[in-house]
């Protein structure tokens, strides 16, 4: 029996919920899920990269021959030999890494969170780039900081901005392979120079690492997590590799802090799904990924080069572009005038999608700048998308 309630309750929300506001992206990836949209916007990795047969191999035999195991409830830090393979990859010669120092999550974007809970007050200071990824300044966000914006060129986040910037912040986040959104990637002589300052500082150094394994000359860079690991918190995926679906993500940070973080996620949701974990493993275990990843590469880096062509082409003088040399994405700067919130109004009415670029700045929005994702757009679409855009730039100008 229903009841009737005369009074209609008056939700109150917490202050951080009010603050709480949509990613752009994901409004906009509503809008692109038409079939006639040619989208650029969406950061998703291609489809035609995901290896269905063996990852349904991989959860029948766990659950075939591990199934009470998998199904149980499991350890906050994640399922033992998962943690092991993550920490012999990413040890080196003189920079060896530990299982306790992993912390497995549910998606990267888990390990953001997870972070600012543990290390921001309100109002602390937190250094990112600019611009910078927007899941982490959304969830960054709901913890109060003050966004500091470190100084970038051409050649991505500038260490010496960070000298000047940094004392007394609480953290700096970057990601130095392919950025998100830019697709920039940070020399080696910049990564010292960053970790270097880092330490000098005292200040905690996040290095967001999802696709670094994308590199199209396969050509992996050091990673700065071995320069100093007692001062770098290195974030991994599994969602661009293998797949997003599986939400499955790490971090490797000193040991105190791991424990702290391992807390947190136990009150968030007590641990990351074990027969996710235990099927990944199986997956991954006997060199999977050596033969899996260059695949991606490949494919990958044609739709780069499709992308970067059909702009030499289409984009009039004036427009500016990044070209990266692996990831997923290019950073585009339109003339002054131009606001592409109202070019993404004008695209959608043509069919194509596009982010613009405002949202990705913690301070200070650039509202001549837009993002374009290539991975899951066959070329010759990539060609007439383009070709879309640049006559509708030409025509603003």
């Amino acid at each position: 029996m229903k009841i009737e309630n005369p009074n209609p309750i008056q939700w109150h929300f917490a202050q951080r919920a009010q603050q709480l506001e949509s990613s752009a992206i994901r409004e906009i990836l509503k809008i692109t899920m038409r079939p006639e949209i040619i989208s650029f916007a969406g950061g998703l990795p291609s489809p035609a990269t995901f290896p269905i047969e063996q990852m349904r191999a991989a959860f029948d035999k766990v659950l075939s021959n591990q199934g009470r195991v998998a199904l149980q409830y499991g350890p906050t830090d994640g399922y033992l030999p998962l943690r092991e393979w993550i920490a012999n990859s990413l040890s080196i010669p003189g920079s060896v890494i530990v299982p306790d120092q992993v912390l497995m999550v549910s998606g990267s974007q888990q390990a953001l969170d997870l972070l600012g809970k543990v290390m921001i007050d309100e109002g602390s200071r937190v250094l990112v780039e600019t611009p910078s990824y927007l899941g982490a300044l959304q969830a960054f966000s709901v913890y109060g900081p003050k966004f500091v914006s470190v100084d970038t060129d051409d050649a991505g986040l500038l260490p010496s901005s960070v000298a000047v910037m940094g004392q007394g912040a609480c953290m700096l986040y970057a990601l130095p392979n392919f950025q998100n959104p830019t697709g920039r990637s940070l020399s080696v002589a910049r990564r010292q120079e960053l970790v270097e300052i880092c330490a000098r500082l005292g200040l905690p150094l996040i290095e967001d690492d999802p696709y670094g394994a994308l590199s199209y000359r396969a050509e992996p860079q050091p990673k700065m997590l071995n320069m100093n690991p007692d001062g770098v918190i290195y974030m991994g995926s599994f969602s661009k590799v293998l797949t997003p679906g599986i939400r499955l993500g790490y971090v490797v940070a000193p040991l105190p802090l791991v424990r702290k973080l391992e807390q947190a996620k136990q009150a968030a949701d007590l641990h990351t799904a074990q027969l996710t974990q235990m099927a990944v493993y199986e997956v991954i275990k006997d060199g999977f990924l050596d033969k899996h990843i260059p695949t991606i590469r490949t494919l990958y880096a044609g739709q780069c080069q499709a992308m970067l062509a059909a702009l030499e082409e289409f984009f009039p003088a004036g427009v500016h572009w990044t070209r990266p040399e692996g990831g997923m994405f290019t950073w585009v700067t339109l003339p002054k005038h131009i606001d592409s919130k109202k070019l993404l109004d004008q695209a959608i009415a043509h069919n194509v999608a596009f982010v613009p670029g405002a949202p990705f700045y913690a301070n200070a929005p650039v509202s001549n700048t837009l993002r374009l994702s290539f991975v899951t757009v066959p070329p010759e679409k990539i060609r007439e998308g383009i070709a879309i855009l640049g006559k509708l730039i030409a025509a603003s100008m």
